[in-house]
């Protein structure tokens, strides 16, 4: 109830101005990394478009996708200092999950940040990377969002996944995008983290129910 009376609080042209002022953060945040900056517009472009198709509010999904890749900022010495500082706990080294820190710690700084932000947003941030067994329609329009954006390459499985988009359901669509970077991870031969396994065997025994 909270959390809707916050989105309830913003007007259409606090939306607006709180949206220009994230992409002037984001903007800053990512001036040394422009391809950077680019695939996060484009990111909050698709979100927004699937936001549309699948019925989820187009604000929350503009602004997780500008912001998911706000850690991507940091060399990896700092996110490893940064998830130590925030207590992040994969039961695992943490060099070994390097490359899904920046979701969380993203999470964890923007939340002081844009506190009229829904923290549905947040937990959209922090899921695109590390995902989770009981993954939000926006947690799952950000995941697919980030990697059918039309910046990324074109190949087979990418290509069969943006055919489907309206064809079949939202989680549907999540589990077809997220069983392709967990291939992705396989077929390039590194670590996978077990969380990853646990989601990932949690949505398909949901399908054979």
């Amino acid at each position: 109830m909270q959390r809707d009376r916050a989105k309830m609080e913003l007007t259409s042209d606090e939306r607006d101005a709180l949206l220009g002022r994230i992409e002037a953060d984001i903007a800053r945040q990512l001036k040394d990394r422009p391809r950077r900056l680019e695939h996060s517009h484009r990111v909050a472009e698709t979100a927004v478009k699937l936001a549309q198709i699948y019925g989820v509010d187009e604000f929350d999904a503009r602004a997780a996708g500008l912001l998911h890749d706000h850690a991507k900022a940091y060399s990896s010495e700092e996110l490893l200092g940064k998830a130590r500082a925030f207590g992040l706990d994969f039961g695992c080294d943490l060099a070994l999950v390097l490359p899904i820190l920046h979701g969380p710690i993203a999470a964890c700084e923007l939340k002081g940040i844009y506190p009229e932000l829904d923290p549905a947003v947040f937990d959209a941030i922090e899921r695109h990377t590390v995902a989770c067994p009981a993954m939000s329609s926006l947690d799952m329009i950000i995941y697919i969002a980030d990697g059918l954006e039309p910046g990324r390459p074109s190949t087979p499985r990418i290509e069969r996944q943006r055919a489907l988009i309206g064809a079949i359901s939202l989680e549907e669509l999540f589990l077809e995008s997220f069983a392709g970077s967990i291939a992705y991870v396989l077929e390039t031969k590194r670590f996978l983290w077990p969380g990853i396994v646990e989601t990932y065997n949690h949505y398909v025994q949901k399908r054979t129910r």
